[in-house]
């Protein structure tokens, strides 16, 4: 074998997941490890060397999370309100994110198991459209508040996102408001809801529901914020705190409650749960 061939093998890649054929070495973006990449997929797809949290697919958070899922709302689908027409249509956006992920919108809601407790599981797709939030996503995050409150069980949501799609416009935006004012109710009958930030969560979905936790738990290392960096320092005209977007960041300024490694959440989010949901 040649050293350009062997080489070749070597690949920079910001995730390791199992859902498509992987090379045999993944070179980490933080430490630029070179691993192997069954290691990395044994650890839950964080670097042995650095631990590094690589981007994982929505199917891979929902194992990670839960022993069983059932899914709900399989068939709610965007439309276009606005005829949105740009270099490339909404409609062609939507088929594109269809084909990309096999599923009609950006979120995966459902109910889970994990250990012996259920609740209401709301995962963030990024890969269908960058997780943007539409007025099909707000209206699966209704749907899993309300199956909250009739099974009194806890909603998790794990948020990884852009912020508010901007083909739907003040559709999308009135999700905000909407997602918000349902989990005042959930608050109302005192069943805990969990928020799960992920990298990166941005936009509107930041300025809204993720940061309206009872708990509010980010990953370490991920990209949290309203808008970006550079937006925002030309926007202040200010040079900015090196990493200020960062949960740690974040949990150092009082924004978010804790700051926990992958293989932690499952077992966190568990006896949260446990304390929190009234007997």
């Amino acid at each position: 074998m040649g050293l350009e061939k062997f080489f070749s093998k070597f690949r920079s890649s910001s995730r390791a997941t199992s859902d498509e054929a992987p090379s045999h070495w993944v070179k980490c973006p933080k430490c630029n490890a070179i691993n192997y990449y069954k290691e990395v997929l044994n650890q839950q797809n964080v670097c042995p060397k650095c631990t590094h949290h690589f981007k994982i697919s929505a199917q891979e958070r929902i194992n990670l999370l839960c022993d069983t899922f059932v899914e709900y709302d399989q068939t709610l689908a965007p439309k276009d309100p606005l005829n949105f027409v740009d270099k490339k249509s909404y409609k062609k956006r939507i088929e594109e994110g269809v084909k990309k992920t096999r599923r009609p919108s950006s979120i995966i809601s459902g109910e889970g198991l994990m250990f012996d407790e259920k609740f209401q599981l709301v995962v963030f797709d990024f890969a269908f459209m960058g997780g943007s939030l539409s007025s099909v996503e707000g209206e699966k995050i209704l749907r899993a508040i309300k199956r909250c409150i009739d099974s009194h069980q806890a909603l998790v949501i794990v948020s990884t996102s852009g912020g508010a799609r901007m083909q739907e416009s003040t559709f999308s935006l009135m999700q905000m408001a909407k997602t918000s004012a349902a989990l005042n109710s959930l608050s109302q009958h005192k069943l805990p809801f969990i928020s799960l930030l992920t990298d990166p969560t941005y936009g509107g979905v930041s300025a809204s529901f993720a940061f309206l936790g009872d708990i509010i738990i980010a990953e370490p290392g991920a990209n949290i914020g309203f808008a970006g960096p550079r937006v925002i320092k030309q926007t202040i005209g200010a040079d900015l705190p090196e990493g200020f977007q960062t949960a740690e960041f974040l949990l150092e300024c009082g924004l978010i409650d804790m700051v926990k490694e992958r293989k932690d959440l499952k077992e966190t989010i568990y006896h949260l749960i446990k304390i929190l949901k009234p007997k």
